[in-house]
């Protein structure tokens, strides 16, 4: 709050001595740009949680229960449905796109997504991802899964978690999961799960320069879920969301 306050008091001591400087000059873009500097601030006071997770560790689950306990918003599939409606497209047909054919698209310098001629259909659909995870953080406190949100809201310091588990654990939670139109063996489950981690790490390290997707550097609370049962970890986990950011906010 301190830095809110001393947000405004500097615009509004740059848009005093503009006016005497020029009075003529156009202070639509002081208020905007401190509309933008305020929105931020206030962001990062919220609680924002993102989730990377391997496949069949239990990352969506967690996600989900820990969104409960701490009685906030959860996204994750909602995502995808949203940008579906917005684009007028199948969403089958952008999870694949999304999760897929990463060698096909364009990046310009600091790895920032081509938009106009040079973009690709991929290239575009991603920016509109990024996009809508930027406008559903500015919403409130939240807890998202995947669609690399450690990355895209980065500036509003998010409570980055990474959850893994070992192969075994990973094949039985995808088993307890099948369906009737879905059986795989144990190894046909695990030639599954390293193509869709491997994915997932592609499309991560095509958005970071910093650190490779699962390097524990790159987050602040890595979580082994192996032979655990998700809810058992969400009580601890609770607290322990509740001290971070209480630390982070008094840092503010």
């Amino acid at each position: 709050m301190r830095r809110l306050a001393k947000a405004k008091v500097v615009s509004s001591n740059l848009i005093s001595r503009s006016k005497i400087k020029n009075p003529d000059i156009d202070q639509d873009f002081f208020i905007v740009k401190l509309t933008i500097k305020q929105q931020v601030l206030q962001c990062r006071m919220r609680r924002i949680i993102t989730i990377n997770r391997e496949f069949g560790s239990g990352g969506r689950e967690f996600g989900k229960r820990l969104a409960d306990s701490l009685g906030c918003a959860y996204y994750d599939r909602y995502i995808l449905e949203e940008l579906s409606k917005k684009l007028s497209m199948d969403e089958d047909y952008l999870e694949r796109t999304l999760e897929t054919n990463w060698n096909q698209y364009h990046w310009a310098y600091g790895r920032t997504l081509l938009t106009g001629r040079f973009a690709t259909q991929n290239s575009l659909l991603l920016a509109e991802q990024h996009k809508l995870v930027k406008q559903l953080a500015m919403q409130g406190d939240c807890v998202v899964v995947g669609a690399n949100a450690d990355l895209i809201l980065r500036e509003l310091n998010p409570l980055r978690v990474f959850v893994y588990a070992d192969i075994e654990s990973k094949i039985a939670r995808c088993h307890e999961r099948e369906t009737d139109d879905e059986k795989f063996s144990d190894r046909e489950w695990a030639q599954k799960i390293k193509a869709i981690d491997k994915s997932r790490a592609d499309k991560h390290d095509m958005v970071s320069s910093v650190y490779p997707w699962g390097d524990k550097r790159g987050y602040d609370l890595c979580i082994n879920t192996s032979a655990m049962a998700i809810k058992n970890i969400i009580p601890a986990m609770k607290h322990f969301v509740t001290n971070w950011f209480k630390e982070q906010h008094h840092g503010d």
